[in-house]
């Protein structure tokens, strides 16, 4: 069943992958950041973001299979 949760849940998890797939985007030298060129940074910083998407994806994912729990549970 798709629900607004899960659409949220798979742009989370998607964009990322378009955000590293458009290298046109971040195929620069500058501007640099402490002497990193842009293409190292930004791939490394997209690492983070990539870690913080899919932990945000997991959690709304599990408090929906709960919510979905309780109301079988109650439906008893």
């Amino acid at each position: 069943m798709v629900t607004p949760t899960r659409v949220i849940c798979a742009v989370l998890l998607v964009g990322p992958i378009v955000a590293l797939l458009w290298v046109n985007s971040y195929a620069r030298l500058t501007p640099s950041f402490i002497g990193i060129p842009f293409f190292y940074w930004y791939q490394l910083l997209w690492v983070i973001i990539s870690a913080v998407c899919t932990g945000t994806a997991y959690l709304l994912i599990r408090r929906e299979e709960a919510r979905r729990a309780r109301a079988v549970e109650a439906g008893r």
